[in-house]
Parts: structure tokens; sequence; C-alpha cells
């Protein structure tokens, strides 16, 4: 008997009893498709973080800020009385939040840390509104990306850094109260900034709306505006009318460069140097770190109990077999009296349990991602419509492959011990079983 008739043998073989075979087959398809659905839920998250992960920053960069301290020079954080004034801090630009201000002084120091290739420093730009074609006015928060960072667009481009122009791309959340009737309508059209400097003198600056930025998980701006360089040049000149030169430059942060090839040790030890300096620097990792240990620690939870469902089919697999070699014991004596190998015995059972594995993992994996696609649609149409790019759970073939895989492989282990007793079988003493 060659390969292709033990095969096929194999197939017939598996649907003798009918009944049984579902049944082992229902049990492998509850551990597949649980594994394809948890397996595709890590896919999804951490892909939709690897999308836009660039708008958090790039690998080889670090943003760094000022450490605060209270009077007592402890950190805050671990009181909750209110926080004591300090003059030198700036609002972040994320609403209630403020640092430490950053002085040309401190770039200064920073970029003399060894190990620190470039700095690029965060103005502090505090608008008093935003408003179009005379409208309702709204308070608004002003963002900055540094080289290399991007942000997700629900319509238009991002503003040209290199444009004389004043430039401005205005929040998703934003598009209907100042009333555009959607992002596309939005682009082209001049909003007016208000910015009030030290002299209590308020300016108002027209800006050309380029683009509608997308909240995303890790989306840097939030609800802030964009400016492209110009803007933010005369925002912040604005602004500073009335400040001595020395008390104008004031950043809320800085990004650093390191070398891209910088190991763990590298950037603990730049880290443990920016700490030392009274700065502290987090890098992208640091910033998506707890994110993905909680989504990779729900996923690991969630294949604990798909791996769980496989052992107990893995029994299933076992039992099955276990009765078809006893009901076909003078079967096999048969075979074997007939020349048949006990190598070839051991692989026609033993493709046997792979075929029910094939098969359970096939239909487990088919369904799970016929039902994880359904799932995402209707949650990214509903619950999650805020998180724009999300698919919550996504296939990768090579992933979707690998499970078919290691449930045959599963299988076809619980099959060796059946396989194992039809192949020692003796001749004589199957023809005479009963």
């Amino acid at each position: 008997m060659n390969t292709a008739d033990l095969v096929g043998t194999a197939v017939a073989n598996t649907f003798r009893s009918k009944t049984r075979t579902i049944l082992t087959v229902l049990a492998i398809f509850v551990g597949a498709f649980t594994l394809t659905l948890t397996s595709g839920l890590g896919t999804g998250i951490n892909a939709y973080i690897d999308d836009t992960v660039s708008a958090v920053g790039s690998s080889d960069a670090m943003t760094v800020t000022k450490v605060q301290q209270d009077a007592a020079g402890a950190t805050p954080g671990g009181s909750t009385g209110p926080t004591e004034y300090n003059p030198d801090a700036v609002s972040s630009g994320i609403p209630g939040n403020t640092v430490i201000a950053l002085t040309p002084d401190d770039v200064d120091t920073i970029s003399g840390i060894d190990g620190v290739l470039d700095v690029h420093a965060a103005r502090a730009i505090s608008p008093d509104y935003v408003q179009f074609d005379g409208g309702t006015r709204f308070t608004a928060n002003v963002g900055s990306l540094v080289p290399g960072q991007t942000t997700l667009l629900a319509a238009g481009d991002q503003p040209d850094a290199d444009s004389t122009d004043l430039q401005v791309a205005i929040p998703d959340s934003y598009v209907d109260p100042l009333g555009f009737s959607s992002a596309d309508e939005a682009i082209g059209q001049t909003v007016q900034i208000a910015i009030t400097d030290a002299t209590r003198t308020q300016h108002l600056l027209d800006a050309t709306v380029v683009g509608v930025t997308e909240e995303s998980l890790t989306s840097p701006m939030g609800a802030s505006l964009l400016p492209n360089d110009a803007l933010s040049n005369a925002l912040f000149d604005a602004q500073s009318t009335g400040i001595p030169a020395d008390e104008a430059d004031r950043y809320t942060s800085a990004t650093v460069w390191f070398d891209p090839a910088a190991t763990d040790a590298d950037i603990d030890a730049l880290k443990a140097d920016l700490t030392a300096a009274g700065f502290t620097g987090t890098t992208v990792a640091d910033q998506l770190g707890a994110i993905t240990t909680v989504i990779d620690g729900i996923v690991l939870v969630l294949n604990a109990f798909a791996i769980i469902a496989l052992l107990a089919a893995s029994f299933g697999i076992v039992n099955t077999l276990l009765m078809s070699v006893q009901e076909r014991t003078r079967e096999i004596g048969l075979m074997k009296a007939m020349g048949m190998g006990s190598g070839r015995v051991f692989t026609l059972f033993s493709l046997e349990a792979a075929f029910l594995g094939l098969l359970g993992s096939a239909i487990g994996v088919g369904i799970a991602m016929l039902a994880g696609t359904a799932l995402s649609g209707v949650l990214a149409n509903g619950l999650l419509a805020d998180l724009n790019g999300l698919t919550l759970i996504a296939f990768d073939p090579v992933s979707v492959a690998t499970i078919i895989v290691a449930v045959m492989l599963i299988a076809f282990l619980a099959g060796t011990l059946p396989a194992a007793r039809a192949a020692k079988a003796d001749p004589v003493e199957s023809l005479r079983y009963e």
C-alpha cells in the first residue's frame, strides 16, 4: 500500500463511525475556534498599535521633560493635596496638565549628555480660542509633531512644515461645532485663532485648514490643533509680545534622538543620566508598554482556555482511535498477514488522527474567521466607533496556518498511542479475535 492509498484509506476509515467522528471533530472545533479568535484579537489590536505607533514617535527617540518637585524637593504624586504653585510650570497641551518649562540652558544640558544625538524642543503655546467665519468660539490647545512623527487623518494632509503659509489641521471633533458639514468640507477653509500676549492684548491670526486629524489610542494630538512651523512661530511670537527674550523661550518638552542600534542597557543608561541631570526620559516602548502588556496578558489567558479545550479534544481522539483499533482487530491482523508492516499500520492510524485534527481545525478556523470579521464590523460601527482604524479581530494568514498545523500535530501525537497498539498487534492473535 503506497502513501496515496494510505491517505485515502485513512480518510475513509475516519467516517466509519460517523457519530463518534462528529463528536471528536466538535471537540477539536471548540479549541481551534477559540484559539483562532483569541489569536485574531491579539493580531488586530497589536496591528492597530503598530499602524499608529508613528504618531507617538520613532523607536530611536524619547520624550524628555523636567522633573517637577515640590518645596520639599519631592516629586508630586504621593499626596492628594493641592499642588504648590510653580512659576516655571507651563501647559503641556493637555487640559489641566502642566509641566516644568525647559529653558535653552536645559536644552544645552540635555544635548551634552552622552548618547544624545539630537534634541528638538517643543514650545508652550496657549491660544484663547478658535472660530470659523465669526461663529461660536471654542477653546483649543496647540500640539506639535517632531520630525518623523505622524498623526492619523480623517481628511486632507498634515500641515507643511516648510510652507510660509499659516496652516493648521483641526481635530475631527471640532468639525461639526465649528460649522463644517464634513471633514472634507473643512479643507481649504480659513479659521481664526486668538492668543493673548503678556500685555493682555489679544491677537487674531487667520490659518488655512489643510487637514482633519482623527483621535486614536496612540494619537499625540488628542483634541489639539496641529499648526505648521509658520503658524506655530506666529502664535509664539504673538504670545511672547511684552516678555523678555530670556523668559519667552520656554519649552514643554524635548524630543531626544539616540543611536537606533542602542541596546536596552544603553537606553537605560541614557535614562539614568537624564534622571541624574533632573530630567525624565520616556520612550515609545514605555508609553505603549502598559497597553501591550495588558493586551498580551488577556490574549494569553484566553489562549490558555483554548489549549485546555484542545487537550480535552486530544483525549477524545485517543478514545476514538482506541475503540477503532479494538473494532478493527481482525482487519489489522488481516492487513499484517497480507504483508503490511507495523510501520505502515502505525502510519495509517496516525493519519486518521491527523485527519481528525485537520477536519476540526479547518472548520473551527473557518467559522472563527467569519464570526470574528462580522463581530469586528459591528463593533467598528458601534462601541469602538471612536477608535478610527481599529479592526478588533484581524487574521494573519501565517497565524491561521500555524493554528491548523499545531492542532493537527496535537491530534497526531494523541493518535500515537492507539496507532502503536495497532502496530504491535500480533496477526495470528488478531485473526482469532472475536
